[in-house]
This record gives structure tokens, sequence and C-alpha cells, in this order.
């Protein structure tokens, strides 16, 4: 192997070597020729290709001429310094004819040149290429990477990717965008990299925090499809990972994933467990009081796509067939109801409700009005007073009511047309104009979401 260039060294003074003349031929020992320095044998012959000691100890080398080597490589893995003498435990820089440019070697205590290896020096570790060229950047399959100085770096390092081909000169000022990614090495150096991937990212926690990496160690910002196991919908195969890569959790507003479609809003709410999956229920309609969800004291809704509902909505009691309504306000609300209310129902017609404790639109008469599911029944129009048979389980109870809704209790009354409507004390219809009484007509049921 061919080296080039020239060491970029001050000279200095020749060491002594307390040696003969060239003329001491009887005697072995070192012996100065000319501007250069050689070394005789006990049969006056000049020693070549071969290492010998001066008087200080220190070692030289005999070239095939027999002369002190200075300057030079020797062996492709010693150096010769100016003074002839073997460089150790140093580093040194040399020049590429024709270049600017500097390659960095370190010789270790024996004079050789670190070689296809890593090496501890002052605490930092460097890693040298098979010619001894101290490295820069990634090195060993882009597994780790080592900064302008050489050093091995650990920890986040904010990097160009090992295949990047970003040119600044092509990149509009203030875009903001450098063309690197963030990386994680741990204290051995090693870059971070998901292993076992069953889609194109995975997470690992540092620190007892979770963030996303690629394929290739880059950290990831933003929605990432991380195929979450046993995912009902589509959104819990995504997580949300801030701009510091962190997972986030909890109530976040925010843009949903571009793949998915049907949101409403360009922004939109979701709800992040703490294992960074978002909170889900069915499609609207189709949900139980099963998928009511409490967070901060607060019972929630939510639908497929991920979103906290709002507005009127159907819901089925449990895992049976009964359902009835539930009133989660405006979208800027979105929480469960309870209590009398005005509501704008599905066709955008508003409507009184009463909503019981535990969220459910109520049926049967509440402080003497009558609901079913929740919502005011009340005599049609010009009709003064209605029976309404109101259907609870397996059996149906017909209340007379008038057009406030109010119940008729323990009395009787007549509608517009004249016809008599006698009460029990609970509203229940006992006769119509003193005849056994016929079924009320059906009541008015929600105009769901």
């Amino acid at each position: 192997m061919k080296r080039k260039g020239l060491i970029v060294l001050a000279a200095t003074a020749m060491l002594a070597l307390g040696a003969a003349s060239v003329d001491a031929w009887a005697a072995e020992g070192w012996a100065q020729s000319g501007s250069t320095w050689v070394y005789y044998d006990s049969s006056g012959n000049k020693l070549t290709n071969t290492w010998k000691k001066g008087a200080d100890n220190l070692w030289r080398y005999l070239n095939s001429y027999g002369e002190m080597a200075v300057n030079t490589w020797v062996e492709n893995t010693y150096y010769m310094d100016t003074n002839g003498i073997l460089v150790t435990d140093k580093w040194m820089k040399f020049q590429d004819s024709g270049s600017s440019k500097y390659k960095w070697y370190y010789f270790g205590s024996s004079g050789k040149a670190i070689m296809d290896n890593w090496s501890k020096i002052n605490n930092k570790w460097y890693y040298f290429d098979s010619n001894g060229e101290m490295q820069t950047g990634w090195v060993l399959d882009n597994t780790y990477y080592c900064g302008t100085d050489g050093a091995m770096r650990t920890g986040w390092q904010k990097l160009l990717s090992p295949d990047s081909d970003y040119d600044p000169d092509r990149v509009t000022p203030g875009d903001g965008d450098d063309g690197k990614s963030w990386y994680y090495f741990n204290e051995s150096g090693k870059k971070y990299v998901p292993k076992d991937m069953s889609g194109d990212y995975n997470t690992y926690k540092i620190d007892g925090v979770a963030y996303c990496f690629d394929s290739d160690g880059a950290l990831q910002t933003g929605w990432k499809n991380v195929g979450v196991d046993n995912a009902e919908y589509e959104i819990q195969n995504y997580k949300y990972y801030d701009s510091n890569g962190k997972l986030r959790v909890g109530w976040y507003s925010i843009e949903p994933p571009e793949e998915l479609s049907g949101y409403e809003e360009n922004v939109e709410w979701f709800y992040f467990s703490s294992a960074g999956v978002p909170k889900t229920g069915p499609k609207e309609g189709e949900a139980s009081t099963q998928n009511l969800t409490k967070i901060n004291d607060k019972t929630y809704l939510f639908n497929n796509l991920g979103n906290p509902v709002y507005g009127l909505q159907k819901v089925t009691i449990g895992s049976s067939s009964e359902y009835t309504s539930y009133y989660f306000g405006d979208k800027k609300t979105s929480t469960m109801q309870k209590g009398r209310i005005k509501v704008t129902e599905g066709d955008g017609s508003e409507w009184t409700y009463y909503f019981s404790d535990s969220g459910r639109g109520y049926t049967g008469v509440k402080d003497g009005y009558l609901y079913y599911m929740g919502k005011l029944q009340c005599a049609d129009d010009g009709t003064k007073y209605e029976p309404i048979a109101i259907p609870t389980g397996s059996t149906t109870t017909t209340y007379v009511v008038n057009a406030s809704g109010k119940v008729a209790k323990g009395t009787t009354v007549k509608n517009s047309e004249g016809v008599k409507y006698k009460t029990g004390s609970n509203g229940n219809l006992l006769k119509v104009d003193d005849e056994a009484p016929t079924k009320g007509r059906e009541p008015y049921e929600p105009n769901w979401n």
C-alpha cells in the first residue's frame, strides 16, 4: 500500500546518536554519512531493512539503502519523524499532494498505526479504517457515527441520513428544513434500529419515554402507522409523536392522519391512552352504554374515527336490544349532559329533553311531564289534549297530556273535539267518553344525529 503526502510537523534537532564516524569501520554502531545516518555491524557492513535503537533508547529504522528513515512510513504501519524516531502514542496528520484536506492517524505505544479497529484515546473512542485513517461520519454499515473530530457519538444526535443526497444550495431559505433527522446511540455508540417490525415504524423507550423510529433508526414525528395489535378501527393503528419525538398521551387537538377520511373538520380532538392509542368506539348509532368512557369525571362517547361524539345520540342499554337517547352537547362540549335541556335534533328542530343522572333519556312521567327516550311528549297542535301510549318493557301505559306535555292526573279533560279523557292519579288513561279506553297514539321518537 502506497502512502501519500508529507507529515505536517515542525522539524526538530536530530537527537545525538552517540555513534562513531564513517571512518570507524571496526566499531559496530551508528555513523554519520553525509546528511544521514547509517549503522554498521561488527564486520563493517551497513544494516538494511531493520530496526535499531539510538543512545537515547528510541527506535530508528534503516531502509533498503542502509540509511536512517525520516519523515516516512515503514512497512505501511509505522512512521518515522523528522529526527528518524519512531512515532508512538501520538496523533499525526498528513496532507495529500494537491489537496487541502488532511487525514489523521494515531500511533499506539508500540508505534503501530491503529488500523481497522476502534481505539480509546483520551477517554474518547475513534475508529480507524484498514489504512489507519481516522473516520468521520457514519461507519461500520451506518451503525455508528463519528463527529468531525473523529470522536464516536452517543445519545441523541441530529444528522443527515447515511444515504442522504441533501443539497443545502437547493433548499429555499427560511423553510426550516436542514435535511437532518434525530438518531439515538446507546452508551456503546450503537445506533438504535427497530427489530421485528411489522410495519414501517416501531417504538422504543428511552429514559422511560416512548419514541418512534423507522427501519433506519431515524426519529419520527407526527402521525405514524405503527400497526397496533388487535386494532379494531383504523385510527387505532396510529400514534402521534410530538415535534420532540415524544409519544402523545391524553387530549390533543390535531389534524387527522392524511391517509384516513370521514372527518368533519380539518382539526379534531383525540384522546390518547397511556400507550398512545387513540380512544375509539363504534360508528355513531351503533354504540352501547358499555362504550361510555369517563375521563377526569366527565363522560364521553367516542366514534370509530377516534373523536368524541356530540349532539343527540342513540345508545343501546348494555348488551340488550333496548336503547334510548343520550345527549353530548355541541361539538365544543362533546360530554354527556343531564337534566332538562333544550336539544337540537338531527333534522334541526328544537325539543325539550330530560336526561337522568346516568345520562339516559328518561321514559315516563318526570316532574309532571311525559317523556319518551328523553323526548318531551306533547299533544299535537290544535288537539288540546291527547292520549299517548308509552311502551315500558313488555307493557304499554297510555297517558293524557296537553300541548305543553304536562300530564293530566286524577281528572277528566276534553280535547278540542269534546272527547272526554278520564285519568288516574299518575295520569294514566282510564276512560274515553266514559267507555273503556283505546290505545293512544305512539310517542314521537327522537330524531338522532
